[in-house]
């Protein structure tokens, strides 16, 4: 009897030098990961699974061993370090979200809408997979879907600038032009010296051919932004459908010397 009882206190001991071993390890890797020292924080992260593989924790350290392979550009480890978090607990929504948005990088657009309708089946009100759910409908012309998610997100956060814009521009592409422009116009007023919204604007006057609401949308944002090359890439795309070459040719100059795509502008 005395053997027995001995015996399972060397297994509770031993049990608890390990778990404090692991607690060690994950404090430990999170602070490397804190000061950027990434090689060693995910050298320290395999070692904590080491010290226990089954414990369902570890899903999270694949996540962050994914976060630093992502860091370091190593997609395709970083989505098998997703994986293997995942077959530990498949209903981890970080987890997903991590592998939803890498998808995304990745340019696979079906996976990533899977697993971020599968964070919704989750947890509904789940705001960075309805955004997103929401642009990937509308990538593939799924309108009346994408509109739904972002209506949901907007009425979960009535001040979510990027959702307001995404259903503006939604309704752009399906041919809602009143209610699009009406829209930015309520965008702009609620955030004035945000030039992208004026960039975005501008755009869809300048596809109505309005095109002095268009150079007056430009304009502001340039004030706004003196130093953003989309500003003079906009205007000068602008004045050249308005046959104005001179200028569209100066403001290319002044957007490839800011750093702009030469791709963007062709004459």
């Amino acid at each position: 009897m005395k053997r027995i009882i001995s015996f399972t206190l060397i297994l509770c001991w031993c049990f608890c030098v390990s778990a404090q071993k692991y607690q060690q390890l994950v404090k430990r890797g999170l602070e490397q990961m804190q000061v950027d020292s990434l090689q060693q924080a995910e050298a320290t992260f395999r070692e904590a699974i080491e010290v226990d593989p089954l414990i369902k924790s570890n899903a999270l350290l694949y996540q962050y061993i994914g976060n630093i392979q992502e860091r370091r550009g190593e997609y395709q480890r970083a989505l098998e370090s997703y994986n293997q978090g995942l077959a530990i607990s498949g209903t981890t929504i970080s987890l997903l979200l991590n592998r939803a948005s890498l998808y995304m990088h990745m340019d696979k657009p079906t996976r990533a809408m899977a697993d971020y309708t599968e964070v919704l089946n989750l947890e509904p009100n789940q705001t960075e997979a309805l955004f997103f759910r929401a642009y990937l409908y509308s990538q593939q012309r799924d309108y009346k879907r994408s509109r739904a998610d972002y209506e949901r997100l907007i009425k979960l956060e009535p001040m979510n600038e990027k959702a307001r814009l995404g259903l503006a521009i939604l309704n752009d592409k399906d041919r809602r032009p009143r209610e699009a422009i009406e829209q930015m116009d309520a965008l702009v007023q609620l955030f004035p010296k945000h030039a992208s919204l004026y960039l975005v604007r501008g755009d869809m006057y300048q596809s109505r051919k309005q095109y002095d609401l268009a150079l007056s949308d430009f304009n502001r944002a340039i004030e706004l932004e003196p130093n953003n090359p989309d500003c003079y890439v906009s205007r000068s795309l602008l004045y050249k459908d308005m046959k104005k070459k001179k200028q569209s040719r100066q403001d290319a100059q002044t957007a490839l010397r800011l750093g702009a795509n030469p791709s963007f502008l062709s004459y």
